[in-house]
């Protein structure tokens, strides 16, 4: 699915979610003022019907409306507050799904289908050789790259020590950053993929990214064009 329907779907979800809340909340007020006349139908045949001999006090008039009062108020700010979940909730969504197409920096495994992958090179303070680490889904070290402490990415083919493409799957790499031979340390690197699809689970909004890959919007640290 590309990224318009997915967009055009976004939408039509975040309208229908909109509908559904002012409907709640209108049939919310609804049943309160329905709720209201009937409790002043029931307070004036108490006071109808009471015993002219022993007529309630006014007191309790006052607490049984204040009572309901507390009640009303809470119902309605329970359902402004779920409406400004709600409301919440779309937006995020709406500005996610405008995400669908680009590419995403993040520190998940990323999925190799032949295409070449865009690592993020960040050695150490003091390093004065850094080599890319690619370690296949069962976290084996399938690769050592020698990189360029200058470079801000490194781009990885997939190719093999002998040029031969690797297997298509997930893979996931580390900057091994070393100095006078000796391992300063060993970071988890961010790489560039691109997002699928944009979606909400239990409230939580996430990216589907290439290869089936699901990552909170919120790990995203960047976003660029898609090459």
């Amino acid at each position: 699915m590309d990224a318009v329907t997915q967009t055009s779907n976004t939408s039509s979800a975040l309208t229908t979610s909109a509908s559904t809340s002012v409907t709640a909340n209108t049939e919310a007020s609804s049943v309160i003022s329905s709720d209201f006349e009937t409790f002043l139908q029931m307070l004036t045949a108490q006071a109808r019907y009471q015993d002219p001999l022993e007529p309630l006090d006014s007191s309790e008039y006052s607490g049984q409306l204040a009572q309901f009062s507390t009640v009303e108020q809470q119902v309605l700010t329970n359902d402004l507050l779920s409406a400004l979940v709600s409301q919440m909730g779309g937006s995020e969504m709406a500005q996610v799904a405008g995400w669908i197409g680009m590419e995403a920096r993040t520190s998940t495994p990323a999925y190799f289908d032949g295409t070449p992958i865009d690592v993020v090179s960040k050695p150490v303070t003091g390093a004065d050789e850094v080599n890319l680490l690619v370690l296949d889904a069962t976290g084996d070290v399938v690769q050592r790259v020698p990189m360029s402490l200058a470079a801000d990415t490194y781009t990885w083919d997939g190719l093999d020590d002998d040029g031969e493409q690797m297997n298509a799957g997930l893979y996931s790499f580390k900057i091994e950053s070393l100095s006078n031979e000796q391992v300063l340390a060993t970071s988890i690197a961010d790489t560039y993929t691109r997002v699928t699809e944009a979606r909400t689970e239990n409230g939580i909004t996430k990216l589907i990214l290439n290869g089936g890959t699901s990552v909170e919007a919120s790990a995203i640290t960047a976003l660029r064009e898609a090459a």
